[in-house]
């Protein structure tokens, strides 16, 4: 191979992305047809669910979404009547988001959902692999951590 040539079957970052786009494409079918969510308005009804009440912008941060991702899953979630917004007393141009009990009804009956996609995923993988992968993402997720 010519070292000005890049492999990207080769290449982890390609390799992690693709895995990371496929594993989540898989779930997302489950969601889906419970609920007709999209990926953004999963990820912000589970951090919601989560975490309880979030801004918009501690939502793109857990979740690693553009802003206008988290905004156009916010007002669909709104529309559903799962979330509620509240000004911020001293900051009105921050609003406290929070899951309604529909929203957290929704959210409680994904959970098991998820944690099954999960054990399943897991489940292809022998112990040794479970480890090594669970043990190598951590470690990957440290290291560049600590890089910030």
């Amino acid at each position: 191979m010519e070292p000005d040539i890049l492999e990207l079957e080769s290449f982890l970052p390609y390799r992690l992305y693709r895995l990371a786009d496929t594993v989540s494409r898989e779930f997302s079918r489950i969601y889906k047809e419970r609920h007709g969510l999209t990926r953004p308005e999963w990820r912000t009804l589970s951090g919601l669910g989560q975490r309880g009440m979030m801004t918009a912008t501690e939502l793109g941060e857990q979740s690693a979404m553009h802003k206008t991702k988290v905004s156009r899953a916010v007002a669909e979630l709104e529309r559903r009547r799962w979330l509620t917004r509240t000004p911020d007393e001293n900051d009105r141009r921050v609003e406290h988001l929070a899951l309604t009990k529909a929203g957290f009804a929704a959210y409680r009956e994904m959970v098991p959902l998820a944690k099954a996609f999960e054990r399943e995923l897991l489940a292809r993988l022998s112990a040794t692999e479970r480890t090594a992968i669970v043990t190598g993402v951590a470690a990957l997720e440290q290291a560049l951590e600590e890089k910030s």
